[in-house]
């Protein structure tokens, strides 16, 4: 009997995955991701060193980061070897993007939060440019954020990180965790929506279509949803869709979903997708 269970078990494992694919994504595997270090987001950093995968959790906020106020990191973004974590706090002090260069160095760049602004600091996406790195906001949003790229277009850690425009989207969307460039008019993003009334589906896998490629003045965006991201695990409740990233060396796309419960320790996700 315990043979048929696991057997049994293991046919609804691969049920599961073999029918997790999301419009043209298709699922090539997935690895655990660990809720401690690799539970908001990550990216992929491309050097001469070496190429690798930075992920993002709780336990990677620096000390010296979160004593001063800095509790939450969303997922990160790399772009010309430059990998940037987004940052923020509970109060209505400014956001932080920490931004390590090619060479290893770090620098703090914050950014004073806009009257009209979210203090939440989503994620971080550079555009394959290298010049303009694009924020999100928490909650239902119209908008998302661009930024001059701290590090390449913007040198200077002591002055304000200015907001550089917005893209703004055809439709809204909600609990948006990650985006990333797929080419320098098209994002992809993840979104942790829980109730499904946008598009008809929860937690799902946003392309974003810009009018032009990011920069000094607005773009439009426009939304289209590809379905719903796999959500799998032995525990049943809340999912939460966290970060995302497209890998351009061969067309990968990861986006971690974390389980729900006491799952969340031993079956969260990093899923692999390629068209």
């Amino acid at each position: 009997m315990r043979v048929l269970a696991v057997t049994a078990a293991l046919m609804l494992v691969f049920v599961g995955v073999a029918s997790a694919d999301v419009g043209p994504w298709r699922t090539i595997g997935s690895d655990v991701a660990r809720p401690l270090d690799e539970s908001q987001g990550l990216a992929v950093v491309e050097r001469p060193s070496g190429t690798t995968v930075r992920y993002t959790g709780i336990g990677t906020i620096p000390v010296s980061i979160s004593s001063r106020g800095w509790n939450h990191v969303g997922d990160p973004g790399a772009g010309r070897g430059y990998y940037v974590e987004p940052y923020q706090r509970d109060d209505r002090g400014a956001k932080l993007f920490r931004v390590q260069a090619p060479d290893g160095t770090w620098a703090e760049y914050q950014h004073a939060l806009e009257s009209w602004e979210a203090n939440n600091n989503s994620f971080a996406a550079v555009s394959p440019d290298g010049q303009w790195l694009v924020a999100g906001e928490w909650g239902t949003m119209s908008r998302l954020l661009v930024h001059p790229m701290p590090g390449i277009a913007f040198t200077n850690p002591a002055a304000n990180l200015p907001y550089a425009s917005a893209v703004r989207l055809d439709r809204p969307v909600r609990d948006v965790q990650g985006c990333d460039f797929v080419t320098a008019t098209q994002l992809l993003c993840s979104s942790d929506d829980p109730e499904g009334t946008l598009f008809g589906v929860t937690k799902p896998l946003l392309q974003v279509d810009l009018s032009a490629p990011v920069g000094s003045a607005d773009v439009t965006g426009r939304v289209t949803s590809l379905g719903q991201l796999p959500l799998e695990s032995g525990c049943s409740g809340t999912f939460e869709v966290e970060g995302i990233d497209y890998d351009e060396r061969d067309g990968t796309l990861r986006v971690v979903v974390m389980s729900p419960s006491i799952c969340i320790l031993f079956d969260s996700k990093t899923w692999r997708f390629r068209r």
